[in-house]
């Protein structure tokens, strides 16, 4: 088997560093990023406080640059160069959990994407029935399922357009809050505890953002022009997220002090509503609804990927089919059978955060202790000898049962969240690639000792 059945083909590296910076500068500008900005002053923390918690949890999308960086010397997807560090057996555990938590976040961003769509047809008085919310959900999942078509140079472009438009617009609506903002009040907010509250922001953050998104870096850093530095593949992709994201966290900070139920509002979206003039309805929702799509774009491509990778080997086409169903399927169940399920399965999603957390950590230790000169590319090919790596298997059961012992959320606690654990489900995060870590660390000496 040849190397072209791992690698990328050199006539696909056509990324650019500013294509690369658009495509995470576009996946990232979302308003939701003024809800997270809203949700760290939920913390008790005080303006600087939470200005800081953002801009370190921005900047944790360092690991997704690292993880691109390591993509783009391979020339290799992330899932195919994680088949060295678990096997390839080994590795179709998280190989799958990964794939569940991009269809997952996908569905999760397109049912959103359609009650955004319905709520801005209502400003133009179309009334909402279930027929046009149907309506809006084909016309939404049909912009994203249309994606599936292009190649990565023709999504950069994309990317790069939508950086543009939605990148201005909410611009726009940051300026309209920061106008309105009761800066009096944001500089007196007291200043709360930096173990209990600033560090659990940051978990929380990095947790909901620059971990879920490791899982994708390589599979655009793969695609990058083999001429590229590989800092400047690293800094595009990690600036490229983390400057939208910050500034509208920032900008969330500020307008908790307009909508101070923000950041526990079931409808965050109607909360920011009320915060804008009302003739600007219309072009909020479109923002809204807008930037979601750059994030589906990102989900719905990798998880085609990881598809693959899996080894369930199927054509462009069948795979385009196959998410499209299983998408539709899961948001026509949210959305016209049970309004419950949407909090359910996010909290699902949460719980493989912490599977994904202790991958990527054993991931990029397992590059710096064992690959420094590169990947050997038959321990990437599918028929590997090496179906089982154990000191990354044994390092991701272990640290994975030490995230979930310290998580606390409404459907589980473990038997060690107390103290700052303690409704803090983000910390085990943490605690899963702090654990995936020490003990790749400890495993790498005793096979130097041996």
């Amino acid at each position: 088997m040849d190397n072209e059945f791992v690698k990328v083909p050199e006539k696909d590296k056509t990324l650019s560093p500013g294509k690369l910076f658009y495509n995470w500068f576009a996946a990232n500008i979302g308003i939701m990023g003024f809800v997270y900005g809203a949700i760290i002053v939920s913390y008790h923390l005080s303006f600087w406080q939470s200005v800081t918690a953002a801009l370190i949890g921005a900047l944790t999308f360092a690991i997704p640059g690292w993880v691109a960086m390591i993509g783009q010397r391979e020339g290799v997807t992330t899932f195919k160069m994680s088949r060295a560090t678990f096997g390839t057996h080994g590795n179709k555990i998280p190989n799958f959990m990964a794939w569940l938590n991009m269809v997952g976040w996908l569905a999760v961003n397109v049912i959103t994407g359609t009650l955004l769509f319905s709520a801005m047809l209502k400003t133009i008085h179309v009334p909402q029935t279930g027929f046009t919310k149907f309506i809006c959900l084909v016309v939404f999942a049909g912009l994203v399922f249309l994606s599936g078509i292009f190649k990565e140079d023709t999504l950069a472009k994309i990317q790069t357009w939508l950086s543009w438009i939605f990148g201005g617009l909410t611009l726009v609506m940051l300026i309209m809050f920061l106008m309105n903002a009761n800066w009096g009040e944001a500089f007196a907010m007291k200043p709360g505890s930096w173990v209990t509250g600033w560090l659990p922001a940051v978990a929380f953050i990095a947790a909901g953002s620059s971990i879920s998104w490791s899982m994708a870096a390589a599979d655009w850093g793969a695609y990058v022009h083999p001429n590229t530095k590989p800092s400047a593949t690293f800094w595009n992709t990690t600036l490229g997220a983390a400057t939208p994201l910050f500034i509208l966290m920032a900008g969330g900070v500020l307008l908790s002090t307009i909508s101070p139920s923000l950041a526990s509002a079931s409808d965050p979206y109607q909360v920011m509503y009320g915060a804008i003039p009302g003739w600007f309805g219309f072009l909020y929702f479109l923002v809204a609804a807008g930037g979601i799509i750059p994030q589906c774009l990102v989900s719905f491509r990798s998880a085609r990927i990881n598809l693959s990778t899996i080894g369930i080997e199927v054509s462009q086409k069948t795979s385009l089919i196959l998410h499209a169903v299983i998408i539709i399927l899961i948001s026509i169940y949210v959305l016209f059978i049970s309004g419950d399920f949407l909090s359910n399965f996010e909290l699902f999603l949460n719980f493989l955060g912490i599977c994904l957390a202790s991958w990527v950590a054993i991931f990029l230790v397992d590059s710096v202790i064992y690959r420094k000169n590169g990947y050997d590319v038959k321990l990437m090919e599918p028929n590997s000898s090496v179906h089982y790596n154990w000191p990354g298997i044994i390092s991701w059961i272990i640290a994975t049962i030490f995230g979930f012992l310290f998580t606390s959320n409404a459907a589980y606690r473990g038997p060690f969240a107390h103290g700052i654990f303690e409704n803090n489900s983000s910390l085990a995060v943490f605690v899963s690639g702090i654990a995936a870590i020490i003990v790749m660390f400890i495993k790498s000496s005793d096979k130097q000792e041996d």
